[in-house]
């Protein structure tokens, strides 16, 4: 029988302790909602450890904007890994592409090995590759343990049949996991479409940057 978990996108350390006080199995701990998801302080970081007896993974992304980065930037990136990892996170997030938007398999696989022994996930840059398929084999490729994603559309729902294909194409190679408006609302139809181990919600329900703890414990309950 397929567990199923619920990894809940937090923007502060409040979140976090929400997200877990409330069913939660996993946070993705960021900064900058406005520009979905950067990485966030050392601070922060260390702060929202203490608190979690959860996993917590953390996004390496230097700024918002494209996903094509200079390689001051990648430099930045590798330094927060190797920094960030002293701090017992559990992963990372993370996705680098090349100027037409292909992946750059090599940079990603010097960052997932610079990981290890820890899984990385491959953010919604998935959602902006030219080829979805052959993507998916050079993300396998680099050693990505899972894909974010809202299958290339606005939200999982537009995306559904892609999400569906992505999840059959992948088999146990890779977690598809569906992120981009998950909701208490939808999550059981996603369930019921994908049948994949992880989904993916800010859980944010009004104009805040917080995720609302009944919403995380309402989508905890839909996927028990």
């Amino acid at each position: 029988m397929i567990k199923y978990n619920l990894e809940i996108a937090c923007f502060n350390v409040e979140s976090a302790v929400i997200a877990q006080k409330n069913g939660a199995n996993r946070v993705e701990l960021c900064d900058e909602m406005n520009e979905g998801g950067t990485t966030p302080s050392k601070e922060a970081v260390i702060a929202a450890r203490e608190k979690l007896t959860i996993d917590m993974n953390v996004m390496i992304r230097p700024r918002g904007g494209n996903f094509v980065y200079s390689d001051a930037e990648f430099e930045q990136m590798k330094q927060q890994i190797i920094a960030y990892k002293k701090f017992k996170v559990d992963g990372f997030v993370f996705g680098i592409l090349n100027q037409d938007n292909s992946i750059n398999g090599e940079r990603n696989k010097e960052l997932v090995f610079l990981a290890k022994p820890l899984p990385c996930t491959f953010h919604r840059a998935f959602d902006v590759v030219p080829d979805v398929y052959n993507s998916l084999e050079t993300v396998i490729d680099c050693g990505f343990k899972s894909i974010l994603t809202s299958g290339q559309a606005p939200n999982v729902m537009e995306g559904i049949t892609v999400l569906e294909q992505l999840t059959k194409k992948a088999g146990n190679r890779i977690i598809i996991m569906p992120g981009g408006g998950v909701r208490s609302s939808n999550v059981t139809l996603l369930k019921e479409k994908m049948n994949t181990t992880y989904y993916h919600s800010s859980a944010i329900t009004n104009e805040t940057e917080t995720a609302d703890g009944k919403e995380v414990k309402a989508l905890a309950t839909h996927l028990k």
